[in-house]
C-alpha cells in the first residue's frame, strides 16, 4: 500500500515549500496560531504543489491568506465542490490560485493546493486557526504543532487522502521558525519543549506575560511540543466575547459568545477508595506499525513494547472482583479470553504471560471489527464497562470508527491512547469524546505509565450523575448552547462549554451560571459569577471555537442521519463564521494576473515527514531492529505482586530489594514464618516509597491494593499501624 510520506517531487527533485514560521499567542488557556509556508517554483514550467499535513482535530481554521509578489489574496469559505470546481477552472485557465481542505474522512488532515505557480516565482500562505490547550497529568497545558503524518491504513475497497500515492520521503528541506507570545491571569512559571527553546523572556513585572522561541535552525521533521505551566492552572472562569461590529444580532458572529471553564471534584468517599467492579476491556493496536519507536529517535523503546510494560502494570493495579479482558488487533483481531473473566491470580497470571509475548504482527490497522464484536457482548451486571484503547492512530475510516463509539456511548465509557508522534489526533479525540472517556497522548521520551494510570483513576472515580447547566441571568437575554452537552465528569478535568447569548446589551449586567451534578446521592454544585459586559475583542477567537464545536456537533448529525437538515446547517454556519468544515473548503484566486500562465502544469505532491521514510508499510516495518532494553527493577517488582496485593517473600524479590537471599530480608524485621507475606508486602512497599517516589502516579494503585491486604490481615495490629503510617507519610 502507498504511503503519504514524501518530501520529494515523484522525479526525485526537491519540493518548493522553502520554510515554514509559526506566530503563536496564547491567551490562558486558548491558542492563536499563524502559519506561513514559503513557496518558490525553481522549475521551468508552472507548478501545481499538494501539501497534505496534519492539523489538530479540535482546531478551529479560520483563515486562509495567499501572497504571490505584492498581492495579498484572502480566500473564502464556500461549499466544498464548488470551491473545487472554482479551483480546477482557475488553473486549467493559468490562473494562480490556493485551495485548502479539510479530509472527508479524518477531521485531523488537511490538503492544501497551490496551483499555476509560474517559473522563478515565490508564493506565501498563511493558514490561522485557534485552539484550546489540553491540560496534562501534571497540570501543563500542552501545545502541539504536529509535523508527522503517519500512513493511515484504509480497509480494501475504501479511499483516503492520506493514501494516495507519493513519492518517498527524504531530508525535511525546509526549516522551522515559531514564537510563541504567553499572556495569562496567572503568572507563567515555565515553558518546556521536546526542542531546543531560547530563554523564557519576561514581558511583565508579575510574569504574567511571556515570550519563548524555538532556537534557531530547527529541522521540522518531528512534532513540536511546549508545555506550558502556570502557577493557577485550576482556575474556574467565565470569557464573555462581543459580537462582530457591523453583523446582525441573533446571529452567531453578531451576538455575544461566553466560554465557560468548570472544574469539577470527583471524588470516593474513602470506604469505597478501591472499587471491586467495573469490565475493563485493553484493546491494543498490534499492527505492523506498532514496532516503531516512540519517537524519530531509532534507538528510542518501540510503541509495542511501552504497550506492554503499560499493560503489565494496569493488571496489577486492578480490583479484585472486578472483569477484564484483553483484545489485540490488526488485520485481524484476537482476544486473551473468549469473553471477560474475573480478575483472580489465575486469570491474571495467564494474562500477564500473554502480555509478555504480545508482539505488533497484525498487519494492517482495522480497529472496526473489534470494536464491533466488543459491542455485540452484552454488559455485566453491576460491572460498568470501560474501554481501553491504544493505539498509533493510523486508520483512514477515522470517522466510521467514531460513529461505532458514540452509538454505543450508553452502555460504556472510552479512554483512549494515541501512541508516538503522528497518532491521529481526530480517532483518539474522537473515540473519547463520543465514548465519554477521556484521550492521552504520548509522545517523544514520555513515559506512558502515569497518563494511563490518571484515566483509570477516572475509570475507578464514581459516575457523577444528573449533570446540568443553570442559568441566573437577566430575562432579555437569551442562552443557546454551541457546545454538545455535558455527559461525563472527571475530578478536576477542566470542562468547557460555549453559548450563543442573545439580547445583551451594552450595560453592566450581572449573573451566575453552575454546574450541577449528584455523585453517590450527594449533590455538588460549581458557581462561576458573570460580568455580562462582553469584552470588545476584534478577534472573534471565542466565536470561532464555538462555531466550531457547534460544527463538529452537527456533522455527527449528519454521519448518524437522523437530522435531514444537518449537512445544510454545517455549510451556512461554516461560511458565516469563516470556520471549515469537512462540507466547506477556502477559495482564493488572483484574479489581479490578466495573463494566464503560460506552459504544461507540472504537479509536486508533498506531505508532513512520515516516521515510515522509505519503508514499505505492510513489510519494512517489522525489520526495525530495537535494542532490548534492561528490565525497569519497578516494574520487575510490580510484576511479582500477586492479585490479591501482596507480595510472596521469593529470591526475585530479595535480588530488587538488593538482598542475596530471603533469609536476608527477615533479618531487618523477623516475622512469625506466617506472616512472610505481610514483611515481603510491607518491605515491597517501603522500597517504592523510598526509591521510586517520583513514579508515585505509577504505583498508587499497587500501593493501595497492598494496604488494603495488610488491613485485611488479622491479628497484627502493630503491623498494621506501621504500614499505614508508612504509606501515609
Amino acid at each position: 500500500m502507498a504511503t503519504t510520506c514524501g518530501l520529494r517531487t515523484l522525479k526525485n527533485e526537491p519540493v518548493p515549500l522553502k520554510s515554514v514560521s509559526v506566530e503563536v499567542d496564547v491567551q490562558g488557556h486558548v491558542a492563536s496560531v499563524n502559519s506561513t509556508l514559503q513557496y518558490e517554483n525553481q522549475e521551468s514550467n508552472p507548478v501545481e504543489a499538494i501539501f497534505i499535513f496534519p492539523m489538530d482535530s479540535n482546531a478551529a481554521v479560520y483563515r486562509f491568506l495567499a501572497r504571490i509578489g505584492d498581492v495579498e489574496i484572502e480566500a473564502q469559505v464556500r461549499e466544498k465542490e464548488k470551491a473545487k470546481e472554482e479551483y480546477d477552472d482557475a488553473i486549467s485557465s493559468g490562473q494562480e490560485a490556493f485551495l485548502l481542505e479539510e479530509s472527508d474522512e479524518s477531521s485531523d488532515v488537511f490538503r492544501l493546493s497551490v496551483g499555476s505557480l509560474p517559473p522563478g516565482q515565490t508564493a506565501s500562505v498563511t493558514v490561522g486557526y485557534v485552539s484550546e490547550l489540553a491540560v496534562q497529568a501534571d497540570h501543563a497545558l500542552r501545545f502541539c504543532l504536529p509535523a508527522v503524518l503517519n500512513p493511515r491504513y484504509t480497509p480494501p475497497g475504501s479511499s483516503s487522502m492520506t493514501t494516495e500515492a507519493s513519492p518517498q520521503a527524504g531530508d525535511v528541506p525546509y526549516t522551522l521558525s515559531l514564537t510563541m507570545n504567553i499572556y495569562t491571569p496567572s503568572f507563567v512559571q515555565t515553558v518546556e519543549s521536546n526542542c531546543p527553546l531560547t530563554p523564557l523572556a519576561f514581558l511583565s513585572q508579575d510574569k504574567t506575560q511571556a515570550k519563548v522561541s524555538l532556537a534557531p535552525g530547527h529541522r521540522f521533521d518531528r512534532d513540536v511540543e511546549l508545555l506550558l505551566y502556570y502557577s493557577e492552572p485550576h482556575q474556574p472562569m467565565a470569557i464573555l466575547e462581543a459580537g462582530q461590529p457591523g453583523v446582525q444580532s441573533g446571529s452567531l458572529m453578531g451576538d455575544t459568545v461566553a466560554m465557560l471553564s468548570f472544574y469539577p471534584v470527583i471524588e470516593a468517599e474513602k470506604s469505597s477508595h478501591v472499587a471491586s467492579s467495573g469490565e475493563f476491556i485493553f484493546l491494543v493496536d498490534r499492527s505492523g506499525s506498532m514496532e516503531c519507536p516512540m519517537n524519530q529517535n531509532s534507538g528510542d523503546k518501540s510503541r509495542i513494547s511501552s504497550a506492554r510494560d503499560t499493560l503489565l502494570l494496569l493488571l496489577k493495579s486492578l480490583p479484585l472482583g472486578c472483569y477484564f479482558n484483553i483484545c489485540g488487533f490488526g488485520s485481524e483481531y484476537e482476544s486473551f479470553f473468549p469473553e471477560s473473566v474475573e480478575y483472580t491470580q489465575a486469570t491474571m497470571e495467564s494474562a500477564v504471560k500473554m502480555v509478555k509475548s504480545m508482539e505488533a504482527d497484525l498487519g494492517g490497522t482495522e480497529i472496526l471489527p473489534p470494536l464491533q464484536n466488543i459491542y455485540s457482548k452484552p454488559c455485566l451486571p453491576s460491572h460498568p464497562r470501560q474501554l481501553f484503547v491504544f493505539t498509533d492512530g493510523e486508520v483512514g475510516n477515522t470517522k466510521e470508527v467514531i460513529n461505532l463509539v458514540k452509538s454505543h456511548a450508553h452502555s460504556h465509557r472510552c479512554f483512549t491512547f494515541g501512541i508516538g508522534e503522528g497518532a491521529s489526533s481526530a480517532l483518539v479525540n474522537g473515540m473519547a469524546e463520543g465514548g465519554s472517556g477521556h484521550p492521552q497522548f504520548i509522545t517523544g521520551s514520555e513515559r506512558m505509565q502515569p497518563k494511563v494510570m490518571q484515566s483509570l483513576q477516572y475509570a475507578l472515580n464514581p459516575v457523577a450523575k444528573d449533570i446540568a447547566m443553570k442559568w441566573n441571568i437577566p430575562a432579555e437575554v437569551s442562552v443557546t448552547p454551541l457546545s454538545p452537552p455535558v455527559n461525563v465528569l472527571f475530578n478536576l478535568k477542566r470542562v468547557i462549554q460555549y453559548f450563543q447569548l442573545t439580547g445583551q446589551n451594552a450595560s453592566n449586567m450581572s449573573g451566575s451560571v453552575s454546574l450541577h451534578y449528584i455523585v453517590e446521592d450527594k449533590p455538588f454544585e460549581n458557581k462561576i459569577s458573570l460580568n455580562l459586559k462582553p469584552d470588545a475583542d476584534n478577534s472573534m477567537l471565542l466565536h470561532r471555537l464555538g462555531a466550531r464545536k457547534a460544527i463538529v456537533d452537527l456533522e455527527g448529525k449528519v454521519r448518524e442521519g437522523d437530522d435531514k437538515s444537518a449537512k445544510e446547517r454545517v455549510v451556512e454556519l461554516s461560511i458565516q463564521s469563516g470556520v471549515s468544515s469537512s462540507y466547506t473548503a477556502f477559495i482564493g484566486v488572483n484574479r489581479e494576473n490578466k495573463e494566464p500562465v503560460q506552459g504544461p502544469l507540472q504537479r509536486r505532491l508533498m506531505a508532513a515527514r512520515s516516521l515510515f521514510a522509505g519503508n514499505s508499510f505492510a513489510g519494512s516495518l517489522t525489520t526495525l531492529n530495537i535494542d532490548k532494553e534492561p528490565e525497569d527493577p519497578m516494574m520487575e517488582l510490580i510484576g511479582l505482586q500477586r492479585a490479591d496485593g501482596s507480595w510472596d517473600l521469593q529470591q526475585a524479590l530479595a535480588s530488587i530489594l538488593g538482598k542475596q537471599e530471603e533469609e536476608n530480608i527477615c533479618c531487618v524485621f523477623p516475622p512469625q514464618p506466617e506472616f512472610s507475606s505481610v514483611w515481603a508486602t510491607v518491605l515491597a512497599v517501603l522500597w517504592l516509597h523510598g526509591y521510586k517516589a517520583e513514579s508515585r502516579d505509577e504505583w498508587q494503585f499497587v500501593a493501595t491494593k497492598a494496604m488494603t491486604w495488610v488491613r485485611a490481615q488479622s491479628g497484627r495490629r502493630d503491623l498494621f499501624y506501621f504500614f499505614t503510617h508508612i504509606h501515609i507519610h
